[in-house]
């Protein structure tokens, strides 16, 4: 069992900055990929951002590619999502998710684990 804590989330206007953290706690962190998905009202959940369980690499929607970054540090057992750039359209709960192993997968039916969320809204 792996439990996920998100914090981080608020209000904040376009082109601001916003670090998401999620704090694991249970099962070996280290042992777990990561994926930070996101869930906009009316929208299934997507994929936004994952890393695998060393850290060593990392994944992006093509929709946040180069505003946001991805990180993890196991001693930490904490995860976070770096969002720079921010645009209305990035406005949405975020989750982050563990699997077991090494692959980050992109569909959120790979996940195991999920934390209750965070919300972010970026106003115009």
């Amino acid at each position: 069992q792996v439990q996920l804590v998100e914090s981080g989330g608020g209000l904040v206007q376009a082109g601001g900055s916003l670090r998401l953290s999620c704090a694991a706690s249970g099962r070996t962190f280290s042992s777990v990929a990561m994926g930070w998905f996101r869930q906009a009202p009316g929208k299934e959940r997507e994929f936004a951002a994952g890393i695998t369980r060393s850290g060593r690499n990392t994944y992006y929607a093509d929709s946040v590619k180069g505003r946001f970054t991805i990180s993890r540090d196991n001693a930490k057992n904490t995860v976070y999502l770096q969002m720079n750039s921010l645009k209305p359209e990035d406005t949405a709960v975020y989750y982050c998710a563990a699997r077991s192993g090494s692959v980050v997968h992109t569909r959120a039916n790979e996940y195991d684990y999920w934390g209750q969320g965070t919300q972010v809204t970026v106003s115009s």
